[in-house]
């Protein structure tokens, strides 16, 4: 099988596909790559976020895990469940500390040591998050014989590279009911997510008014505060929303949470351009999915319920970082007239994952 690679428009051979997605990076990092952009986050990058540190002053931009409260965002994430692990003969633990002295095989009145174990049941995407390659993906003809496959980024294929319940599961220990064989987190996790982050106030500019940002809204904001975007830059947008999110304290307002702050217009095909052009590694937003939940559009041609999403995990290979806390951030940036600054945020890593919590953190 053959491909034409977009950058030198050389012939090279390929297992998974034949044709790809048109404006797509598939093959661009080698037929095997399971990164996409995230190659962009290079040493130099790494430097260029380094050298942005000059107060070394520190910003957590995670909401707490257990945030936003209750399953209303989403129905399918509940949120998290922390409790203490058994004690040491199996018996529900009924107090997180367990005294030396109880512990049948190492008893003694001599020791002096408290243990405490907890366990937690986490929906991976309930809040702070990295989406992955391996969430989003979609139907096409990939290997050029006329019938559209679900595939992800770079040709996986759903069923093969991406699997879900199966009944050999068992076999493995029930281990591997659902999962990414490849483009699981875990590759991004490896490389390590560190260089240099590039925020744009949105709500300093716009309130927290449910509107859509078009490109020529977003460039209208990037040029009145200086923010150039630049190749292998992580560009976060601060809407609010996380902040809001907060201020719900668990219990968020059900009609509010989808109808608070600004999020991108995947529908102006010039911001999407722009995405693409940008080279930007990794895109991120302090709000429920970077771009608007909007429910069903006009358009009566196949075409992706979430554009930007389709775009950047599918085509580009562009993680996504949803309700990020950036408040604080924002707020210390423009008060120093800066928008750049030293990122780190890393996915767990946790082989298989399509989506990951994380604290990510802003230096300064």
């Amino acid at each position: 099988h053959r491909c034409a690679s977009a950058a030198e428009g050389e012939i090279r051979m390929t297992k998974r596909w034949t044709q790809r997605p048109e404006g797509s990076t598939w093959g661009d990092w080698g037929d095997d790559d399971e990164l996409g952009r995230i190659n962009l986050v290079t040493p130099e990058k790494v430097l260029e976020g380094v050298r942005e540190v000059q107060a070394g002053i520190s910003f957590c931009l995670s909401l707490p895990l257990d945030f936003p409260g209750g399953t209303v965002l989403n129905q399918r994430r509940p949120p998290p469940v922390v409790a203490p692990t058994e004690d040491m003969e199996g018996n529900p633990a009924t107090f997180y500390n367990v005294h030396m002295s109880e512990m049948k095989d190492f008893g003694d009145p001599k020791y002096v040591d408290v243990w405490a174990d907890d366990v937690v049941t986490l929906s991976l995407q309930y809040s702070t998050q990295w989406d992955s390659l391996a969430h989003v993906g979609a139907e096409f003809d990939a290997d050029g014989d006329g019938e559209e496959e679900a595939v992800y980024y770079n040709g996986y294929r759903a069923g093969v590279d991406l699997v879900g319940p199966r009944d050999d599961a068992a076999d493995d220990g029930g281990r591997h009911r659902s999962f990414a064989r490849h483009l699981g987190l875990e590759h991004m996790a490896f490389h390590g997510v560190q260089g240099r982050g590039v925020l744009v106030d949105l709500a300093h500019h716009l309130g927290l008014d449910w509107r859509s940002v078009d490109l020529a809204t977003l460039q209208q904001i990037m040029d009145a505060d200086g923010v150039v975007v630049e190749p292998g830059d992580m560009l976060l947008l601060h809407t609010g929303f996380a902040t809001k999110v907060l201020e719900w304290e668990r219990d968020p307002d059900p009609r509010e949470i989808f109808t608070t702050c600004s999020y991108l217009d995947a529908r102006d095909e010039a911001l999407l351009d722009w995405i693409a052009d940008s080279q930007i590694s990794a895109l991120v937003a302090d709000n429920y999915a970077v771009e608007g939940l909007l429910g069903k559009d006009r358009d009566p041609s196949r075409h992706s319920f979430l554009p930007i999403h389709h775009l950047c995990l599918f085509k580009l290979g562009v993680p996504l970082g949803e309700l990020w806390y950036l408040h604080e951030l924002a707020t210390w940036l423009r008060e120093n007239d800066r928008s750049r600054f030293l990122l780190t945020a890393p996915p767990l890593r946790l082989p298989g994952i399509v989506g990951s919590p994380l604290t990510p953190i802003a230096t300064v």
